[in-house]
């Protein structure tokens, strides 16, 4: 049986772990994007529950964990060089989300949080698209800007 204090609840947070750290070895490059963006999706669905509760501390953990995903992961992965105006677009995109959501924490605007959850949300859309599809689909601008910018296909 399983307590709340003891061996299990510690064996159980060492099987997810475990089990994240696995996921995360074996996973494609694409696969490590799609993750980085369900990760700061979660913090950011954190973040909203702890504003409404009013856990200030909370809250800045969570809005903190959604910028370094953001920041040292997505943004951190996009290939300037290969995506050109695209790519340069994300970062800025990128940069955005990042103002939005430092705004969000000083002045409690959960509108600002829930923004940048549905521009992360269309991003990871585009993201999905490209793992079904070995190159952009011309016709989504989504698909076709994160595509560029990860270095899939030429301008």
């Amino acid at each position: 049986m399983y307590t709340a204090s003891g061996y299990g609840i510690h064996g159980i947070s060492a099987y997810a772990r475990v089990g994240l750290e696995t996921g995360v070895i074996a996973a494609s490059p694409h696969k490590l994007i799609l993750m980085l963006f369900e990760g700061a999706r979660i913090a950011l669905s954190s973040a909203l529950i702890h504003m409404k509760n009013g856990e200030i501390t909370s809250k800045g953990q969570a809005i903190s964990k959604a910028i370094a995903i953001i920041s040292s992961g997505l943004q951190a992965s996009l290939d300037i060089k290969a995506g050109g105006e695209l790519s340069q677009q994300l970062h800025a995109l990128y940069d955005y989300m990042n103002h939005r959501l430092l705004q969000a924490n000083l002045h409690n605007k959960p509108e600002y949080i829930e923004e940048v959850v549905r521009l992360l949300g269309e991003l990871n859309e585009a993201w999905e698209a490209i793992g079904s599809s070995p190159l952009p689909q011309a016709g989504h601008p989504g698909v076709q800007a994160a595509g560029l910018a990860a270095g899939y296909g030429k301008a």
